[in-house]
């Protein structure tokens, strides 16, 4: 007959194992030394097996029939109980041990194997970070969207927008490849498409009009900082390379003799490696350079120690310090520069221009059959392009005329200066100070952008030298007056710096 709660807990132990039957199979055994246990006797492709359901009183009755029905079903369906058990002890084990972290940490494996650049690899941990304290530890198969939607909401709080959808397309490559490998069935970050705030593209700052360009190229050549800085800024004017290419370059690179520098595929977006032909004005340049950092491997070392290389916000910060803020140029914005300029020259291919650049055809079609390096072209065009960089009163001859157009644009935008100045709050002026980077923004977001004012002001003053000098000097006087500053010059100010 059917057993009871009541036999069961009523139930002793004998000097052997005594089975109480519940029908259907189920069989609770009781143990010499008190244990009782669930059993279910069953028969499956013609042999007798038993099934192992639990303990009593972790398992009660019901939930003991419950399992016993389970496995009439597995049964039915061909299945045998005991493998599937087995199978699914298996399973959760894996699943245990295939977390996020454990999964990911194979992905950033194989991108390493497959010859990705580390600053790659860096990137891909960095992400990884942001996403182990809320994933790490979870089985890759539980973990749902929502729970992601989590950590990507985090990010976009702060602002962050193009950080949150990169990031939710390396949780996409995690679980990817978990797919591939078998250890997942489905990508939760699917169905969290539009989920995200869209973050607004943005093109790097550059300077694309000929006079306002030539004026940047003067501004450079007497920039006043640290050597190595103004000649990285001179060789990305002449040879627009990314600036990570540039501030990572190493002397082997650089072939003098054959006057072209080789960019390993490491540090090239696309991966391949890229031959940029240097020009007699570069070949000068590396001259100088040699004198400075020639004895170490990196072309651009940092000044704190050689071997580590120039850091990546101090080409940036040499244009600020020009006066240009991060809306009117960028160290990556000489590429745009090269390319607009060039374009518009008219004398040379875009395929040219293209292959200079680095970038990959669009067209997978024309990419397959369209493999020339154009190198003859580039060698000329090189030559041609440094010319103008290293003469920008030059340039006006072939694109518009840097003379006195050039410098009336000079004295406008001065002039706009110190339009801007004369609205500054009083107690800004009054407390005097030096350019935004060096002091001003103790000021608050006024005296930050005072200093960058200011310190564009003194750029112009210098640029436009003694045919402008007395309206500048006119202009300074009235706003030093004004605003009660206590600087007595441009001049002074920038002394002061």
């Amino acid at each position: 007959m059917p057993l009871t709660d009541v036999a069961i807990r009523n139930a002793k132990p004998a000097g052997r194992t005594v089975k109480l039957s519940d029908g259907g199979g189920l069989q609770l055994w009781i143990e010499p030394k008190g244990g009782k246990l669930w059993r279910l006797a069953y028969r499956f492709d013609g042999k007798q097996k038993k099934l192992s359901i639990g303990t009593y009183p972790a398992i009660d009755l019901r939930a003991a029939r419950a399992k016993r029905e389970e496995a009439k079903t597995l049964l039915r369906d061909g299945k045998d109980p005991g493998a599937e058990k087995r199978l699914e002890k298996l399973t959760g084990k894996a699943n245990r041990e295939n977390t996020f972290e454990a999964i990911a940490a194979e992905v950033a494996a194989r991108k390493k194997q497959s010859g990705k650049a580390q600053a790659t690899l860096d990137k891909f941990d960095w992400f990884l970070d942001l996403a182990k304290p809320v994933l790490g530890k979870r089985p890759i198969t539980e973990i749902s969207a929502a729970e992601i939607l989590v950590v990507l909401r985090k990010i976009e709080a702060r602002g962050h927008l193009e950080t949150a959808r990169r990031m939710r397309s390396i949780i996409g490559q995690v679980f990817r490849f978990a797919i591939a490998t078998q250890r997942a069935k489905d990508d939760p970050t699917v169905a969290l498409r539009g989920a995200l705030m869209a973050p607004v593209v943005k093109s790097h700052a550059a300077v694309t009009e000929a006079k306002a360009f030539g004026a940047l190229l003067r501004v450079i050549d007497d920039y006043d900082g640290m050597p190595l800085t103004r000649h990285a800024l001179r060789l990305m004017a002449l040879l627009f390379p990314r600036p990570g290419e540039l501030r990572l370059a190493e002397w082997r690179e650089f072939d003098t003799d054959e006057a072209v520098w080789t960019i390993p595929a490491g540090r090239m977006k696309m991966r391949k490696p890229h031959a940029v032909p240097l020009p007699k004005q570069a070949l000068t340049i590396l001259d100088e350079l040699r004198a400075i950092s020639g004895d170490g491997e990196l072309v651009f070392p940092s000044v704190r120690s050689v071997k580590r290389a120039m850091s990546e916000n101090t080409l940036n910060a040499a244009l600020r310090r020009l006066g240009y803020t991060n809306s009117d140029a960028t160290s990556h914005g000489f590429r745009a520069s090269a390319s607009t300029l060039l374009n518009e020259s008219g004398k040379w291919s875009p395929d040219a221009i293209e292959r200079a650049l680095a970038h990959q055809e669009v067209d997978a079609v024309r990419r397959a059959y369209a493999r020339g390096a154009h190198w003859k072209e580039r060698v000329e065009m090189a030559q041609w392009w440094a010319d103008l960089v290293k003469a920008p009163k030059v340039m006006g001859m072939v694109m518009a005329k840097l003379t006195t157009g050039a410098l009336e644009h000079l004295h406008e935008e001065a002039i706009e200066c110190i339009r801007r100045l004369r609205s500054m709050p009083s107690r800004i002026m009054s407390n005097g100070g030096r350019p935004a980077s060096l002091g001003w923004s103790r000021f608050g977001k006024h005296g930050s952008a005072t200093g960058v004012t200011l310190a564009r002001l003194i750029s112009f003053g210098r640029r436009l030298g003694s045919k402008r000098a007395l309206s500048f000097r006119h202009g300074w006087r009235e706003v030093r007056h004004e605003r009660h500053h206590h600087l007595s010059s441009p001049a002074a100010a920038w002394r002061h710096r």
